[in-house]
């Protein structure tokens, strides 16, 4: 078992030398949940994002250790160096020098002040504005320097245009798509302008993009690929017997498969997997409105109609105490996830003090929170008050994996008195933009709905500022919103605004935890579940593959190659 776990868990030792450039022909790769956009501030879903992220980058990335590490920037601001302004008021940026898009054009300042204002822009319903919070200027110094200025000091000042979901855009390409326009520009956000190693050529929404190198990518030795197409559609099942089993594929994103069908289908084959662990948490969210098919369209998961009884703190403290975490994360995702009762797992310095508080289940206790509270067993067995029955939808993407999580838990919440519905959404729809979706976990028009959802800076006061109430997605803001499960608390908003004008490591760390504890340990809005790895599969002749949890499996594809 040892040895199949290693096997599961090993990383690819790179090859001594790497191809020249465009020598390796075509690199074929599945991500069984197809991309339906290639502009990250539409999308934030790493199905869109990662693709994308081989055409358009931005000024730094995130290393897996935490580090930041310069992209189209010449180094990483600090304060030593005078990026960072020591009131923490602004931060300077200065461009590699020589910068091209892939048509040839120079990469400027002016570009990298043009997407600020593209996301900033009112109507527009940016998917990553929380990235640009308390922005008020990007001021262009010269062709290569900008400074970003902010309206108060930002104790984390490092967020816009440092990973991939914040990359630099053409303003020339994208200057028509402002506001309200930007949703449908079509042909920029289905084919965005570059500086990444390859270029988009085709793109069908829901099923292929192709990409060819960029002649103009900065570095003269790469990528060693000449093409890559990425593949969608379909399931990680076949997307893993596709590399492991044929060898049809190169590579297969995101196996979200049982640990014991892993094992067995890497036995012997000419494959191997590597796993990544991040910021990923598996959760379950309770929507705090009613999702009612009673209800007109414009009016269902919208805070003007709360739930029924999703509202009671009673319930949702039943719900949680009734899983059993640690068994969940051994029987469904063995080596590649961990029990976990945090959505900010990590790192060490934010994560909680008390990080196996809600492992044991309590069956017993759960009937007992609920009997106290007034929801008493109906005809039926299921639990009820005032004509109200606690009988939920709750909703995921098709996977096995996540189908397994769903039946398991239905079980353990039968055995409180609650019934439950299972439904399932294909992950194209589920994890799409789409405004006319009404399946999609933005929209959530289910009781309770369970995916992955991660933060991308090793601070994670951005992410938690997804919580705060003007983030609920909603028909106004076309439902871009990232805070689905319409949680809404004015302490919660008073804490963010805070943790926002505090600079001192320690007092971050705690008031972080605090929030933290309010949506899950403490309020039980969102239930934790798994610390989820990221685990992909690639034959044994591609090399050069580094793992990173916090920016995805195509980081540094510049850097493959192909083997003997």
């Amino acid at each position: 078992m040892n040895r199949i776990v290693a096997s599961v868990l090993a990383l690819m030792v790179a090859s001594p030398a790497i191809a020249e450039r465009g020598s390796d022909g075509e690199l074929r790769a599945l991500y069984w949940q197809a991309a339906m956009v290639l502009n990250p501030y539409l999308s934030t879903s790493a199905k869109d994002v990662e693709p994308a992220g081989l055409a358009v980058e931005p000024l730094a990335i995130v290393e897996d250790d935490g580090t930041m590490t310069p992209r189209l920037a010449q180094e990483i601001p600090s304060i030593e160096n005078g990026g960072i302004a020591e009131d923490y008021r602004s931060v300077t940026w200065k461009l590699k020098p020589g910068l091209l898009w892939s048509d040839g054009t120079p990469v400027t300042a002016e570009d990298v002040k043009f997407t600020a204002d593209y996301c900033m822009a009112p109507g527009f319903g940016c998917a990553v504005l929380d990235e640009f919070e308390n922005i008020s200027s990007v001021e262009v110094i010269d062709e290569t320097t900008l400074r970003i200025n902010f309206d108060q000091p930002k104790y984390v000042p490092l967020q816009a245009f440092v990973g991939q979901r914040t990359p630099v855009l053409q303003k020339a390409q994208f200057e028509p798509c402002l506001g309200a326009a930007g949703a449908s520009c079509t042909e920029q956000n289905f084919g965005p302008i570059g500086t990444g190693p390859f270029k988009v050529t085709n793109f069908l929404p829901g099923d292929v993009v192709q990409f060819d190198i960029n002649p103009h990518y900065r570095e003269a030795d790469k990528p060693a690929f000449s093409s890559v197409t990425i593949k969608g559609g379909g399931n990680a099942m076949a997307a893993a017997r596709a590399v492991l089993e044929t060898g049809e594929f190169d590579f297969a994103w995101n196996l979200q498969l049982a640990p014991d069908v892993l094992a067995a289908m890497v036995e012997g084959s000419n494959g191997s997997l590597t796993a990544a662990f991040g910021s990923m948490v598996e959760r379950i969210e309770l929507n705090q409105t009613d999702p009612g098919f009673g209800l007109p369209p414009e009016e269902r998961s919208t805070t003007a109609h709360p739930h029924p009884f999703l509202t009671d703190p009673a319930v949702r403290k039943a719900l949680s105490m009734a899983i059993d975490r640690p068994l969940l994360a051994e029987l469904t995702y063995g080596p590649a996830g961990k029990a976990t009762c945090s959505i900010v797992p990590t790192p060490p310095a934010f994560a909680p003090l008390d990080p196996e508080a809600c492992f044991a289940q309590d069956i017993a206790g759960a009937n007992e929170v609920l009997d106290q509270a007034g929801w008493l067993p109906g005809a039926n067995g299921i639990r009820e008050k005032d004509g109200i029955a606690l009988s939920l939808v709750f909703q995921t993407s098709v996977n096995s994996v996540r189908q397994d999580v769903q039946a398991l838990i239905k079980q353990w919440w039968s055995e409180i008195g609650v019934q439950t519905e299972l439904k399932t959404v294909e992950g194209s729809v589920f994890f799409g933009g789409d405004q006319e979706n009404p399946d999609s976990l933005q929209k959530f028009h289910a009781d309770a709905q369970m995916y992955t959802d991660a933060f991308y800076s090793p601070d994670p006061a951005s992410f938690l500022n997804k919580f705060v109430c003007a983030n609920i997605p909603s028909p106004e803001n076309q439902w871009q919103g990232k805070n689905p499960t319409r949680f809404c608390d004015p302490a919660y908003d008073e804490g963010i605004q805070k943790l926002h004008q505090t600079a001192e490591p320690q007092a971050r760390q705690d008031l972080a935890r605090e929030l933290e504890a309010m949506l899950t340990r403490d309020g039980h809005y969102m239930l934790p579940l798994i610390h989820r790895g990221m685990v992909s599969a690639h034959v044994n002749s591609l090399a050069g593959i580094s793992p990173n949890g916090w920016e995805g499996q195509l980081w540094n594809i510049a850097d493959w190659y192909r083997t003997e």
